[in-house]
Parts: C-alpha cells; structure tokens; sequence
C-alpha cells in the first residue's frame, strides 16, 4: 500500500507524528487482527468462559463480601503500597512471599481472591499463579486496586476507612 499523502496545509494526526508508520495507514492484512480460520465461535466461547473461571471484578467482589460468601482477598503489593490504602477485608501477601506465607496464614481449600495495583501491572497475574501452583482456587481480580477505589469501594488505611467519590468512567450504575 502507497503512504497516505497529506495535503498541504492538512496536519497528521497525532499517532502518525509520533509513530511514522501510521502514516501508511492500515496493513492490507488488517482483517486477519480480528478475523481468523483457526477460530470459531466455540474456540471464542471457550476462551471467554475460561477466562471469567479466573478472574472477577471489584463490583462482583464487594457484592461477595456483602453476601457472605467465603474467601480471602488478598492484597499483593508492596509494603509501601498496602500502607497508602487497600480494599477493605484484605490481608497483606506480597507476591513474593506467596510461596513462604500462604499455607501458614490461609488454610488449604480456601477460595483466595488476589489483586495488586491496577490493570497496568501483572502482579496479580504472578499472584494467582503463585497461588494456583500451591494448590488454591483462585481468582485475580481485574482493575486492581486502582479500580476498587475509583469505583467507590470502601478503601482501609492505618489511619481508618474512607470512600472516594465514584468515578463515572469506571463505575456500572448501581
């Protein structure tokens, strides 16, 4: 495909100054991104059903815990971290120690929910892991604490518990 031509006068857009390849617009291929022999609707299906078997979301979290149900959040971060905040009803596991820690303080077929700082980290990701190579049934939850917070969720820290307003962008009508 020929580079896109700007007219004189015109401005690229953004993504094509910064990234010259954008200039050239597309591949001619781009429909092979999205579309694909090898996949069917019932490999889609699969895939998407595996998926929320492992994961969960702060929404589905905080209802869990208003309902009762049995289950140990975990907050994976930092020292540091915990200390700026963390859900409400999380214990303290950095990832690190996951495999030191975890048989001693959360008894063996306990369901653990883990989650770290927000969608931009897979310190969740190693969590879970940690946690599923020991034998747990566990879940990551997605958006970290990031989206526990900016979706209103009560937020502990050393000095008590607090709510943040809920942020529009993030939150599901309640």
């Amino acid at each position: 495909m020929p580079p896109r031509v700007v007219p004189a006068g015109h401005a690229l857009p953004l993504f094509a100054r910064i990234l010259p390849s954008a200039r050239q617009g597309p591949p001619p291929i781009a429909a092979a991104a999205y579309r694909s022999s090898m996949t069917t609707p019932a490999d889609i299906a699969a895939h998407y059903r595996a998926k929320l078997a492992v994961e969960t979301d702060p929404a589905d979290v905080y209802a869990a815990q208003k309902a009762g149900e049995a289950f140990v959040l975990v907050d994976t971060r930092s020292a540091e971290a915990w200390a700026q905040g963390r859900a409400k009803g999380a214990i303290h596991l950095p990832t690190r120690e996951i495999p030191a820690r975890a048989a001693a303080e959360i008894p063996a077929g306990t369901a653990v929910v883990v989650y770290c700082w927000s969608p931009g980290c897979n310190g969740g990701d190693k969590a879970a892991l940690a946690f599923a190579e020991l034998g747990y049934d566990v879940r990551l939850m997605i958006g970290g604490f990031e989206y526990w917070a900016r979706e209103g969720y009560p937020v502990v820290t050393d000095e008590g518990e607090r709510r943040g307003p809920v942020d529009p962008l993030t939150a599901g009508v309640r």
